[in-house]
């Protein structure tokens, strides 16, 4: 990776790339969006493979057509509907990105801020964003950082967030990630299993209509391991509406603190297979159903439909609008604290 392709200014802000290692895996993190711009995992033959889709420069990031990879998303990760909520008793108003609704926070959120570096060791660093009073809309100066740590095998992700006032707070991580190497195509034939038997149903909009849905007899089911393309041409209200999967779902046994096993993926050749862990009650599976093959990545080939997937460990969307959904109210002075993790093994 050449660190001078991101080694520019956005908005008069030095912006660069940062590596972090260790025996096992290899990672580069670029300060603008907090991004994860590659991440090198070993495959059954001991072959180093780039896992998640990305750029070589900061121009690939600032003019891509799909404007999250390996992003930091919030303050309010997923949809809020009519970019609209309420907190004692003040209706705020956001962003409207993706009508008729607020999406990852807005157009000006943390996916495309300089974030700064506050701490970068050999196999971690440490990255600060500071939101002000009514950014994109939402009450309060916010504080948040956010941790890659690499241990072992493992990419862990840590967030945590201060507001000056009351607010509602929902971050996750995007990457897209393909096993069998970024630019590789299709992941139809990657397996998944979600630890899940309910899941969250959306109207047209792709909001949540409160319910919780079982996945049980449903193209929604991976609660077995299953390949992430054998349903999802089905005829079912669910897939039209999200174009593919582009759902939440409930996470199994949630403990609110406690990491929990949410998703395993295995790579159909390269033997990797990826667990994802989180303190995260939801998380979100993504088909990439809405790449249109204009993004060009790391290894020259254009990234198109289901090219990737995301698991986006979060609290469920439009969740302040929803009050029998776990609440994402951060109340002035408290510590906001979510553990991700991704673990890698060979299969």
């Amino acid at each position: 990776m050449n660190v001078d392709r991101f080694n520019s200014e956005v908005d008069g802000k030095p912006v660069s790339l940062y590596p972090i290692s260790n025996n096992h895996i290899s990672c580069y993190i670029t300060n603008y969006g907090a991004r994860v711009v590659s991440l090198m995992v070993n495959d059954k033959l001991s072959t180093q493979l780039d896992v998640v889709l990305g750029f070589d420069s900061l121009e690939g990031y600032i003019n891509a057509d799909e404007q999250y990879h390996g992003a930091t998303v919030g303050r309010y990760a997923n949809r809020i509907a009519n970019g609209r909520f309420t907190i004692n008793e003040k209706e705020y108003s956001l962003a409207i990105n993706n009508p008729p609704n607020s999406l990852h926070g807005g157009i000006s959120a943390m996916h495309n801020q300089v974030w700064n570096v506050i701490k970068h060791e050999s196999n971690l660093i440490t990255l600060e964003h500071v939101s002000p009073h009514m950014e994109e809309g939402y009450p309060g100066e916010l504080t948040t950082q956010v941790t890659y740590e690499l241990k072992g095998s493992d990419l862990v992700i840590t967030y945590k967030a201060k507001s000056t006032e009351d607010t509602i707070i929902n971050l996750t991580h995007h990457s897209y990630f393909n096993l069998n190497g970024e630019g590789s195509g299709s992941v139809l034939s990657h397996r998944l299993k979600i630890n899940s038997e309910y899941y969250t149903p959306v109207n047209q909009d792709t909001i949540p209509t409160g319910k919780l849905n079982l996945v049980n007899g449903t193209p929604f089911d991976f609660t077995s391991q299953k390949e992430i393309g054998l349903d999802i041409e089905e005829e079912d209200e669910q897939l039209t509406f999200g174009f593919g999967y582009d759902h939440n779902y409930v996470v199994n046994n949630y403990e609110k603190g406690q990491l929990g096993f949410a998703a395993k993926v295995n790579g159909d050749i390269s033997g990797i297979e990826m667990e994802v862990w989180t303190t995260e009650p939801g998380v979100q599976f993504y088909s990439a159903n809405h790449l249109n093959g204009n993004d060009k990545g790391k290894s020259g080939q254009h990234y198109s439909k289901r090219n990737a997937f995301c698991l986006e460990t979060q609290h469920f969307p439009d969740s302040p609008n929803q009050n029998q959904f776990p609440s994402t109210a951060l109340l002035a002075g408290e510590v906001f604290h979510s553990e991700t993790e991704y673990r890698f093994k060979i299969i």
